[in-house]
């Protein structure tokens, strides 16, 4: 096992619940079983796709009930935990096994439930040049893995019981850290029992005044770095550093609009254009072609409490090698520590191919 992934789950873990929880303690538990198909995003991966996707969700949940102000914004949601078994049901691909921090958001008086999920999973059956060469999915044991579900959720309806049933998406990449990284996406029809822990009486929920938040514009400064590789297999994996920065207005307590630059130092490009100019003569990829890329980007920020969720959209304005296109965007989690200080853990790709995940530091000003 690369064990060189797994502080990415335990540095989602402490984004997703670094939030206080004060207020009455309740909790719940769910198992929802699912049964699925391998949604075909990439044609390269369409020999992987033989049968459906079976597997189980089983989840830990902390109710919330307005104990700090974020809560009643975000309609007091579900703080918790879970673990996801998938069995792809073809042994190229193997079986899936992970943990992930969630949130559940509620609507429609709280009978429509959305469970956002991020964490790490771990894969049985790699890629291998000579034992499982078929597997260009995923290039790994240890795989970044997002799974949303959108569930009618009925809570005790019979002594503590519940139910829920409803539509499940789950995600793995290993984010271009090792080759192959097609990735595979499941949508999958799920449905299980809840069960309440403790108290099951009425608890009210804590009304607050709404935080009015207004700012001037504030400049940010980021670095950003991590380890990835180029879609050839074997070319080997290298490090990256990015400088970022940005202007952001706050637009109110929860949203803030973005503007600023990039600058890339990604040195698997160095090894891609030395490839491309031995290899490949007719791409008429010149040796000495410079690796650097610069953009500029806008971007959302939406703010929970000292959690935020970062998406931006940029764009290359210098761009002497031609990869994977012009455009890219990036999505991702920031902790705020003070006023100033923040970390962030996010995702750099092309439209839905991944490039990079990217660890980050920055001072907002």
């Amino acid at each position: 096992m690369n064990q060189r992934l797994f502080p990415i789950f335990l540095i989602l873990a402490s984004f997703s619940f670094a939030q206080d929880t004060d207020g009455p303690k309740r909790f719940t538990l769910d198992i929802d079983p699912f049964y699925g198909s391998i949604l075909l995003h990439n044609p390269d991966i369409t020999h992987l796709i033989t049968e459906h996707p079976t597997g189980f969700i089983v989840g830990f949940n902390r109710k919330t009930f307005g104990g700090k102000e974020w809560q009643q914004l975000y309609n007091y949601p579900d703080i918790g935990y879970s673990f996801v078994y998938q069995n792809m049901n073809n042994s190229t691909l193997g079986e899936n096994l992970g943990l992930y921090a969630h949130y559940n958001f509620y609507f429609f008086k709280r009978n429509l439930q959305l469970r956002i999920g991020q964490g790490i999973a771990y894969n049985t059956n790699p890629y291998d040049k000579n034992q499982n060469f078929r597997n260009n999915a995923y290039g790994s044991h240890l795989l970044s893995s997002t799974y949303l579900m959108l569930n009618y959720n009925k809570e005790n309806i019979f002594k503590r019981l519940g139910f829920k049933a409803g539509i499940s998406l789950l995600h793995y990449s290993n984010a271009n850290f090792r080759a192959p990284n097609t990735s595979t996406n499941t949508l999958a029809f799920n449905a299980g029992l809840t069960y309440t822990l403790g108290d099951d009486g009425e608890v009210e929920y804590i009304p607050r005044e709404k935080e009015k938040v207004t700012e001037p514009i504030r400049y940010n400064v980021a670095f950003r770095m991590g380890l990835n590789e180029s879609d050839v297999i074997d070319l080997g994996q290298y490090g990256f550093f990015i400088f970022s920065g940005y202007a952001d207005k706050r637009l109110g307590r929860k949203s803030a609009v973005q503007f600023g630059a990039d600058i890339f130092f990604s040195n698997f490009l160095k090894e891609l254009i030395r490839f491309q100019s031995t290899s490949f003569p007719e791409m008429e990829v010149a040796e000495n072609t410079d690796y650097k890329r610069a953009g500029l980007f806008l971007g959302h920020e939406l703010f929970i409490n000292k959690m935020s969720v970062v998406t931006q959209l940029g764009y290359y304005i210098y761009y002497p090698f031609d990869f994977e296109g012009r455009m890219y965007n990036r999505i991702g989690l920031k902790r705020y520590f003070g006023r100033k200080v923040f970390g962030a853990l996010t995702l750099k790709s092309h439209g839905a191919k991944a490039e990079a995940l990217e660890f980050g530091v920055g001072i907002r000003l």
